[in-house]
């Protein structure tokens, strides 16, 4: 089967969240399982075509592989919209103006590209907004080529002016509360759930949530009409390159066979966050963006309690500058028990997911998250609320797992936690080793989601 992966963001060339790492792990366990696969993407400033080795076909597109694979990577070649952005998206919080303009010229020459290579896909595999305007153009033009639609984030539907509508090359029939129009805006995304063959989201339990009012954006009767086409498949993370036994960026390398050397991560940790290095203190990681859709305001309501229970806490991230500002005092009321680093460093966050004893996701949704399947390789036990991607991966004897969204809920699981850890011994060490040897490579969810080109190809 011929899939053409379409993304905005693909690892390692240019990354803003958990879409990125997607794009550049599924397409090659697709391949890995015998599937013809291409992807497409921008270029951006960032990505370097010295150091990527990027050839050029012509002048709009370019062409390299996916690291670790054969599969092809095609680049759309735009100075003006990519190649002259330090950004993909926005510039300080503030969308690009022209954001429609750019991304419909991506989506057109997707179209376009797959004709001057010679090479129709059975299935166009699309991801979120930035994309959402190629089912409609297949649809409304009359190929035959099917088409998948991914949402990584029900909230990003990619709203714009109505009066731009000619701009992205459909007419004035799509301005309609069935197709394209959203509370006198159209919408992108909305396009994509509209006219793609099937709409998936990256997993089960979101696909479910996607359909009620608290957490469908206002799409969710769209998505119970369309719910025979509504799937779920959870994500998988790249083991090739999270992998505690051969990861170059933390202290000491260790499996679960000797799951004791893991300790030297944590005392390095608690060192480079200018924490006691103290082996027997629970120690509690979060990499995250610093938002309320990540549960930081109930996080914030319950730290004062936290930092009672004598254990400490690491915190990368950035984001509201509210949590900024909170986190920052906690780090100068409570110097021995909590730490902050306000940022995004790559080496670093590996490095909290050897290093913690626990990794907190206290989200309020969470299309699927990456963090605690991460944790569960480097043996960090992972604390979630049960929502969406963390209900379906995280389980009871896994993690632990709280349900109602409030501090209080919050901070019982982490009293939880700690009390576990402080029992130690050979409990805890075969608790590590166990979610050590949990199974979320892409190979699985590889297989589910050719199960899912074929329905749509047929």
């Amino acid at each position: 089967m011929k899939i053409l992966f379409v993304s905005s963001e693909v690892v390692p060339f240019a990354k803003t969240g958990g879409l990125a790492d997607v794009a550049g792990a599924l397409p090659k366990a697709l391949s890995a399982l015998g599937e013809e696969v291409i992807v497409f993407t921008p270029r951006y400033k960032k990505t370097d075509p010295v150091k990527f080795k990027l050839k050029s076909i012509n002048p709009e597109i370019s062409v390299g592989t996916l690291p670790g694979s054969k599969v092809k990577v095609y680049f759309f070649e735009h100075y003006d919209f990519f190649g002259s952005r330090e950004e993909l998206y926005q510039v300080k919080g503030c969308d690009y103006p022209d954001n429609l303009e750019r991304f419909t010229a991506f989506c057109q020459k997707v179209l376009s590209f797959i004709k001057e290579i010679g090479w129709t896909p059975d299935v166009i595999h699309c991801n979120d907004w930035q994309t959402g305007l190629i089912p409609a153009h297949l649809k409304t033009g009359g190929s035959k080529i099917a088409s998948v639609y991914s949402v990584h984030n029900m909230e990003y539907l990619g709203l714009f002016s109505k009066e731009k509508l000619l701009s992205t090359g459909l007419g004035w029939e799509e301005y309609t509360p069935e197709k394209m129009e959203f509370w006198n805006n159209i919408s992108l995304g909305k396009a994509g759930l509209v006219y793609a063959d099937a709409v998936c989201t990256v997993s089960e339990t979101y696909a479910k949530e996607i359909q009620t009012p608290e957490y469908g954006c206002g799409l969710d009767g769209l998505l119970r009409e369309r719910s025979k086409d509504v799937y779920g498949i959870v994500n998988g993370i790249d083991y090739d390159i999270w992998d505690p036994a051969i990861d170059p960026c933390i202290a000491k390398h260790y499996s679960a066979d000797n799951i004791e050397d893991k300790l030297e991560n944590k005392l390095e940790l608690q060192k480079d966050f200018n924490l006691p290095m103290v082996a027997g203190i629970p120690l509690i990681g979060i990499v995250s963006r610093l938002a309320d859709q990540k549960g930081f305001d109930i996080l914030a309501g319950a730290i004062e309690e936290i930092m009672k229970l004598k254990c400490q806490l690491v915190l990368l991230g950035t984001g509201d500058p509210k949590y900024h500002k909170l986190f920052t005092e906690m780090m100068v009321k409570y110097p021995e028990h909590i730490s902050v680093k306000l940022g995004f460093n790559a080496a670093l966050a590996q490095q909290i997911y050897a290093g913690s004893d626990f990794f907190l996701m206290p989200s309020r949704y969470e299309p699927c998250g990456l963090g605690q399947l991460i944790s569960f390789r480097y043996g960090t036990i992972p604390i979630v609320r049960k929502t969406g991607g963390l209900a379906d991966t995280v389980h009871p004897g896994e993690g632990f797992i709280f349900e109602e969204y409030s501090s209080s809920a919050l901070l019982d699981s982490i009293k939880r936690a700690v009390a576990f850890h402080k029992k130690n011994g050979a409990a805890w060490k075969e608790q590590l080793r166990r979610i050590m040897e949990l199974d979320y490579s892409w190979g699985s969810s590889a297989k589910k989601y050719i199960e899912l080109y074929r329905k749509v190809k047929l």
